[in-house]
């Protein structure tokens, strides 16, 4: 157990270690890598590509490390249940066979409302626990972390309206991140907002196709 925590002080010391500096702000090597495998993983979910399960969870566990540190503890815990969603999906888009296109589908107007109000219902339950906990900025914090969860699980399904709630959690996250100083990873949710528009017209086009 000793050596586990000596492993995990010393890979917590090297990810707070400054990588380069923008505009004279240090920026650790958390910040960096998480913002690279983050890009990286919707660039690959836009593309329809299965290696975004693997990219994602080594995002989340920079995640986990960059929040927990700025006391976001809902974006921390957060992480942990992408890393359970992004295996069970990893393992679901892994069910077809080597080669087949992977199936787009959309959620019926009473399915897309149920997701909507399950996130608002979930997001009401994590603000009361965050201001329990003295969380910072509870409320934001709370509905980011529920509607990424109902867009994950909507990714797993291939569900094209996934992309809506990634867009929503995008533009709330980006003030959010920088209002906690977290620069690059406001800017990375900057660019996530671009990549998903993208990456929600190539799959329209796709879901369109694949009607005909």
């Amino acid at each position: 157990m000793n050596s586990i925590l000596q492993i995990a002080g010393a890979v917590a010391g090297v990810l707070n270690l400054p990588a380069l500096h923008v505009w004279g702000a240090p920026l650790t090597w958390a910040e960096v890598l998480g913002f690279s495998t983050g890009l990286w993983c919707v660039w690959l979910v836009a593309q329809r590509r299965i290696l975004n399960f693997p990219v994602g969870i080594a995002n989340c566990l920079l995640l986990l490390f960059l929040f927990f540190q700025a006391r976001l503890y809902a974006d921390a815990g957060l992480q942990l249940m992408f890393i359970a969603l992004g295996l069970r999906g990893w393992w679901l888009w892994s069910r077809g066979s080597p080669g087949e296109t992977l199936v787009i589908s959309r959620l019926g107007p009473r399915s897309l409302a149920g997701a909507v109000a399950a996130g608002l219902a979930f997001a009401a339950l994590l603000y009361v626990l965050l201001t329990w906990a003295k969380g910072s900025v509870p409320a934001v914090d709370a509905l980011v972390t529920s509607l990424s969860l109902v867009a994950q699980g909507l990714l797993n399904q291939r569900k094209l309206e996934h992309w809506y709630f990634w867009i929503v959690v995008d533009l709330v996250s980006i003030p959010l991140y920088a209002y906690k100083e977290l620069y690059l990873v406001a800017l990375l949710y900057t660019v996530f907002l671009g990549v998903c528009l993208l990456g929600l017209r190539a799959w329209r086009r796709e879901w369109a196709g694949e009607l005909r």
